[in-house]
């Protein structure tokens, strides 16, 4: 069996395709306040041009594999220094980005909070609560938390999540 061939639709020049019509304002709708424009670059530093992340990281990958290669005594300390380096990196360039309106980091952010909460539970009051009970406020706090900076980024952008 042959197919068809179907002869090709004639494309119409982009000067002469019809904008879409826009929605009709109601008259007592009062229109919304202008946002200053967002950049679409990360926000700078507060330290200027010093590379200060980039050397934490550089830093925290160096511990962790002194720390994962050398073994001994004094790995296990290695380890945990460099990956708690490495986090604070990190979070410090997602607080920035976050708040500055470059990309939304949301959950990080919350779940960082949750983390913290979670560690403050588990060796500030060991006997106090239960562990379901620990993880339920950390969940609890880190969903609250979501919300907040959810709120904030959608204030400094007039969107909730910011993608390329």
């Amino acid at each position: 069996m042959a197919k068809k061939r179907r002869k090709p639709r004639p494309r119409r020049p982009p000067s002469a395709q019809v904008p879409a019509k826009a929605p009709a304002q109601k008259a007592s709708a009062k229109p919304k306040a202008a946002r200053p424009p967002i950049d679409d670059q990360r926000p700078p530093a507060p330290w200027g041009n010093f590379p200060l992340v980039e050397i934490l990281v550089l830093v925290a990958l160096v511990m962790l594999a002194v720390g994962f290669f050398a073994g001994g005594s004094r790995s296990p300390a290695l380890l945990a220094t460099g990956l708690a380096l490495g986090s604070l990196a990190g979070l410090e360039l997602s607080i920035r980005e976050h708040f500055g309106g470059y990309r939304s980091h949301t959950l990080l952010l919350s779940g960082a909070i949750g983390v913290g909460v979670l560690a403050v539970l588990f060796y500030g009051f060991p006997d106090a609560l239960s562990p379901a009970m620990r993880v339920v406020i950390a969940v609890g706090v880190a969903v609250a938390a979501g919300y907040v900076f959810a709120r904030a980024f959608r204030a400094r952008t007039g969107r909730m999540v910011k993608l390329r």
